[in-house]
């Protein structure tokens, strides 16, 4: 009876094997970062906010798995399980009834039995999207140069944009997002007369960038001056 015995057990290890059953979860630490910490002011409800999440050296194989929370906004988690040198993206919209209190948002990153935790915290005021008109047509004066000097890109006339309101009470200067499948631009204008009424873009690729990596500027909106180069911010506009 050993002798059977023995190829049975044999056997039954081998197809829990095959089968994944006892393979080892990668439990070694981790940490999350999360992009900004603040905002740049408040927020309003409806308004998009998009936090930025990646993983140090420590998930170079392993991928880590994103989820993230809030009882005063919708949350969308894009790219849910990362490694390093990827972008995970966190879109909290913050609801009507949010107006006037702080709203935190719950960030977590899991891999095997290893959780990472952070928190942010943001306030909302009242308010609604009076630029999105003007923003759009700032927008479209850019399309053309940026296809034909900068084709790698593939950001041409047909490429989808949805926009959301950002900084709502920055007022000289004003500041929009837009988001591709792609692409993230920062849109933003300075709202006087020429020769000083410039418009400015920057682009960050959304999967791997946690800042822009280009940018451009119309030097007068009324004067329908090209876009021209100009050096790209440190950071991400929030």
């Amino acid at each position: 009876m050993r002798s059977v015995r023995k190829p049975i057990c044999l056997l039954v290890t081998a197809l829990l094997l095959g089968s994944g059953c006892a393979q080892k979860q990668n439990d070694s630490p981790f940490k999350i970062t999360v992009i900004p910490q603040e905002l740049k002011g408040f927020s309003i409800p409806g308004q998009s906010i998009h936090y930025l999440v990646t993983v140090g050296e420590e998930a170079k194989k392993d991928s880590v798995a994103i989820t993230a929370s809030s009882s005063g906004a919708d949350v969308t988690v894009v790219r849910k399980d990362i490694i390093e040198g990827q972008v995970a993206e966190i879109i909290v919209v913050p609801k009507a009834e949010s107006s006037g209190q702080p709203v935190t948002v719950d960030i977590e990153g899991t891999r095997g039995s290893v959780k990472d935790k952070k928190s942010v915290t943001f306030e909302v005021i009242e308010g609604e999207d009076d630029r999105k008109e003007y923003a759009e047509e700032l927008l479209k004066m850019f399309m053309p140069f940026l296809a034909e000097k900068h084709p790698e890109f593939k950001i041409n006339a047909d490429t989808k944009w949805t926009g959301t309101m950002v900084s709502p009470q920055w007022l000289v200067v004003s500041h929009y997002l837009f988001f591709s499948d792609e692409w993230e631009l920062h849109l933003e204008w300075h709202v006087m007369i020429a020769p000083n009424d410039w418009a400015r873009i920057d682009l960050r690729h959304r999967s791997d960038e946690t800042k822009p990596s280009s940018a451009f500027e119309i030097s007068s909106v009324s004067g329908k001056t090209s876009p021209i180069p100009i050096e790209v911010p440190t950071e991400i506009w929030r």
